[in-house]
């Protein structure tokens, strides 16, 4: 603000300085203010009117009416976007519609949901699995049937969606002879062999009680999950046909003891025990295994000490669930409960614990079992058993005595036995399985012959939430993989305070030494911990599984971590099982 005077003043008149009044200045003075004031009258008037102009074209955009659709919190809100999709000619995009149907049906206005759907000059596959689902979802069977019979009249293809809706709809009601006439459209539409229609097929069949066309189908299947196994079991269960109950149960727990699926195994579990299933020494010894596979030998013991009745292979099977899990002692004071059950040891038994000390270093113990075997049990040793024995030696670093053992076999010696023999040669420094490849690149590696080695990927596998997620060396292709390696460098700046540096000598590329910790840093057992960490909750055990026999570095990693993280981890590899927690390992780096 500045005070006019009488006196003349300095004013600026088309860029020039001059002269005038205090009275002159007046008019000059509202003349800018009125200008600036259009001006900005006119710049509102543009805003609203752009403004305007973007919440046209808004409402112009599918997306706006599926998100707010999304947002939609009770059928009231549904109905105004319905509303304003109308008035703005949306109903004529196919994807909005199909919106709105799905919203309708979700919730149960059904009427709402047809009468949109029935005006509809144009629908889709997923026009019609909403609405044939919708009817399916609130047991109005006769309109979902109607509809289906439309979509066939009209000359639409029905997909792996629809279908399994009319599927079960037929299972609900155990309407047999609908059933069966949708089985024809099925194969005539060439959707026989796809994995959800079957699946409901099966447990159609199962319900109608048809179980030799449920276990027909069932046997057709590429794919069978555990829900899928669930069905087949019952319904044998059902229909009275126990024995094959129980061999498909058996196969559904070796298949889960393969996988090594900790959640998988608990469902199954509860399975059995919900439906009461005898836990004989058939059903027992695949659940044994099972558990022991899936990381949790304390469940193993706990169904090893339910059943009623054992044999020679529940025995084998709890005895070398301990070894491979690195309890050793706990491996060797069952034998004794064994023996004391009027058990003999057979061949399996023998190995398992032979396996088990030499995996705990439990040395003189195991060479007692292999001298005594012939002479106490009648057992005469095999491969498997000098494998055992020269792993055995040569972890203790005995290796002259290892070499001795092997060059005086009359059997023939296979890889493992030579695997068992190089890998205790490097440890104190043409085969089939990969971890031996692994070792033998190893010793090619220190000696420089690069150009011999051929190693196999290596791929570390964690379940989280249900889903099984895969890592290899370097991954970047998982959809978290910024959080993951965001993980990695705050775990490796804090294990660098603790003392750790990587062991380059487990890189198996003939690279330069920054190369290599580079490639040791994103090792794929890393990658998995890493996502463990970020993806469950606090406190609770990371289960892993790897491919091959886990390395020296990460295994140094692995014990680092579980004790600056507070965590729990179990690692599955090639070999065994290591129980890391607070920086040590069940193996007692023996391994």
């Amino acid at each position: 603000m500045f005070k006019l005077r009488d006196r003349s003043l300095i004013a600026l008149r088309n860029g020039k300085l001059g002269c005038c009044t205090a009275h002159s200045v007046i008019p000059i003075v509202e003349s800018v203010i009125e200008t600036q004031f259009r001006q900005t009258s006119l710049n509102l008037h543009n805003r609203e009117e752009e403004s305007s102009k973007f919440h046209f074209l808004q409402r112009l955009n599918p997306k706006f009416y599926i998100s707010a659709l999304v947002n939609c919190r009770n059928l009231t809100q549904v109905r105004q976007v319905h509303a304003q999709a109308s008035v703005h000619g949306m109903l004529e995009n196919i994807i909005v519609a199909n919106k709105l149907v799905y919203f309708y049906s979700y919730y149960r206005a059904l009427d709402d949901a047809y009468g949109l759907f029935d005006g509809m000059c144009v629908r889709d596959s997923v026009s019609w699995s909403v609405m044939v689902g919708g009817f399916a979802k609130v047991g109005d069977y006769m309109n979902c049937f109607g509809t289906f019979r439309e979509l066939i009249r009209c000359g639409a293809r029905p997909d792996n969606y629809t279908l399994p809706f009319v599927i079960r709809a037929c299972r609900d009601l155990k309407n047999l002879q609908m059933g069966r006439l949708i089985h024809h459209i099925v194969y005539k539409f060439g959707l026989d062999l796809d994995h959800f229609v079957c699946a409901a097929l099966v447990d159609m069949y199962v319900k109608c009680r048809e179980i030799e066309d449920a276990r027909f189908l069932f046997d057709k299947m590429r794919e069978r999950d555990l829900v899928t196994w669930t069905v087949m079991i019952g319904g044998y269960a059902e229909c009275g046909k126990a024995n094959e109950s129980l061999v498909a149960m058996v196969t559904v727990v070796f298949a889960c003891a393969k996988l090594g699926a900790m959640h998988k195994a608990r469902i199954i579990d509860d399975y059995i025990q919900r439906k009461k299933f005898q836990l004989d020494v058939i059903l027992g010894t695949a659940m044994i295994d099972m558990y022991a596979k899936c990381g949790c030998v304390e469940s193993a013991r706990e169904i090893f000490d339910r059943m009623e009745e054992k044999n020679v292979i529940s025995w084998s099977a709890m005895i070398a669930a301990y070894g491979y899990h690195g309890q050793g002692r706990k491996a060797l004071d069952l034998f004794p409960m064994m023996l004391s059950s009027g058990m003999l040891p057979d061949k399996i038994t023998l190995a398992s614990l032979l396996y088990a000390c030499s995996h705990a270093g439990l040395v003189e113990e195991g060479l007692r079992f292999f001298s005594s075997m012939w002479e106490d049990y009648s057992v005469g040793p095999d491969v498997k058993h000098y494998t055992c024995v020269v792993d055995l030696l040569g972890r203790a670093g005995r290796l002259d005595e290892a070499l001795k053992l092997i060059k005086s076999m009359t059997i023939e010696k296979d890889e493992g036995l030579w695997g068992a023999f190089l890998g205790a040669c490097r440890t104190h420094k043409d085969s089939q399985n990969p971890g031996h490849y692994v070792l033998l690149s190893n010793i090619y590696a220190n000696a420089g012959r690069w150009e011999d080695i051929e190693k196999p990927p290596g791929w570390t596998w964690i379940e989280v939430d249900n889903k099984s997620h895969q890592f290899s060396v370097g991954d970047t292709t998982h959809p978290r993989s910024k959080e993951i390696y965001e993980m990695l460098k705050s775990l490796s700046n804090k294990l660098e305070l603790v003392g750790y540096v990587p062991d380059t000598n487990f890189v198996l590329h003939d690279v330069d030494e920054e190369l290599k910790i580079g490639i040791l840093y994103t090792h794929s057992e890393k990658l998995a911990i890493a996502f463990g960490l970020i993806a469950t909750p606090e406190h609770t055990p990371i289960r892993i599984i790897k491919n091959l026999r886990v390395c020296g570095d990460c295994h140094t990693f692995c014990k680092l971590v579980s004790e600056i993280a507070g965590r729990v981890i179990i690692v599955r590899d090639a070999n065994r099982f290591h129980h890391f927690k607070e920086g040590a390992c069940s193996c007692g780096d023996y391994w």
